[in-house]
């Protein structure tokens, strides 16, 4: 069976073709993946701007199924279902992508499956790696999340902890911002710190030690903070009486990127510890980092647990792996009816 998905959740525009392949282990492939970025748009204005966002997908959604299905040398009568993210995002932009598939499957006689964002990136992992094995504890980081779960079973996310402010991402885009790096700012700042020193500059790190009284359910002990680092920056910068030279930044970006993957990574171990987890994967836009893949392979060998990330083109969003999240529930017995909304804070149950 091959499933359409569609991605619309925030500033790129995404469709894939992806198949089933019969085999249990590496149960899906990928026909097609088309990505349209926005982030030439978003850039002059340092983030990403909700209108201009949605309107840019209503412009480049029909070419981008279009490239999509074609690449995969694929009809309509072809697929057996079409999946797109439901939620969380920018509700402008979800509901491009959820306007779009619900009339697309009704107009070709299909079903429509309605995925979570989250889960995607979670899925990401398998389709680059096949199944993993479980149970697993998996972080998805990238702009606007920072969470860790528990997959004790195919299709089944269980919260662990999440973070208490800025998203890991979204503190890189501020620093990058406050060292007049441009947007975005997770690539200039991991570029720029292979070159800096790691230890130049001392930044603090969070560790939280109870629950949150707005999510008292989690312990709060495997929570991420990073507001406060991201103002240690702030205050650096500020404190220098003259504006910091090239190798300043360098040396900056390098220590604070050193404190964030510190803190992922330890945080993933002490949970995989916790739950005996068989593996562990990070997944999510900040998982293309060079930093937090060297020192989450250096962790996992040193702890004798397997680690998996997605390729680069898997790590930011994309519509491959909504459609393979899509077979999941599918699979599962799970489909949506054609007055599906979108739903700009969707949980993941």
């Amino acid at each position: 069976m091959r499933i359409l998905g569609i991605e619309t959740s925030c500033d790129e525009t995404s469709a894939a073709v992806v198949e089933e392949t019969g085999d249990a282990g590496t149960p899906w492939a990928i026909r097609s993946n088309v990505v349209a970025s926005q982030v030439a748009i978003h850039r002059e204005w340092g983030g990403v701007v909700p209108e201009l966002a949605s309107r840019q997908h209503i412009r480049d959604i029909c070419s981008v199924v279009d490239r999509a299905m074609a690449d995969a040398s694929s009809t309509w009568a072809d697929l057996g279902a079409v999946a797109v993210t439901q939620g969380p995002g920018l509700v402008g932009s979800l509901l491009v992508g959820v306007s779009f598939a619900k009339a697309a499957a009704a107009a070709a006689g299909l079903p429509l499956v309605a995925v979570h964002h989250l889960a995607g990136h979670i899925e990401s992992l398998v389709l680059q790696n096949g199944e993993l094995p479980l149970p697993s504890i998996v972080l998805v980081v990238s702009g606007g999340h920072t969470n860790l779960y528990l997959v004790e079973r195919p299709g089944s996310y269980q919260l662990l902890s999440r973070t208490r402010d800025d998203a890991a991402g979204e503190a890189y885009d501020k620093v990058a911002k406050l060292l007049g790096l441009g947007y975005p700012g997770g690539p200039v700042i991991d570029r720029l710190a292979k070159s800096g020193n790691d230890r130049a500059v001392a930044l603090p790190t969070t560790r939280l030690t109870h629950a949150d009284r707005n999510a008292p359910e989690l312990k709060g002990d495997l929570d991420f903070s990073f507001s406060g680092l991201k103002t240690a920056v702030l205050r650096y910068v500020r404190g220098r009486e003259i504006p910091l030279s090239e190798t300043e930044i360098a040396d900056v970006a390098a220590s604070f990127q050193r404190v964030v993957a510190t803190a992922l990574i330890e945080r993933l171990f002490d949970a995989a510890r916790r739950y005996d987890a068989k593996s562990v994967g990070v997944a999510g836009g900040v998982s293309a980092n060079s930093r937090l893949r060297a020192d989450l392979k250096e962790r996992g060998e040193r702890r004798d647990v397997p680690t998996f990330l997605p390729s680069l083109a898997l790590s930011t969003d994309n519509a491959a792996m909504i459609a393979a999240a899509g077979l999941r529930r599918f699979r599962a017995g799970h489909t949506a009816s054609f007055d599906l909304n979108a739903d700009a804070a969707l949980a993941l149950q």
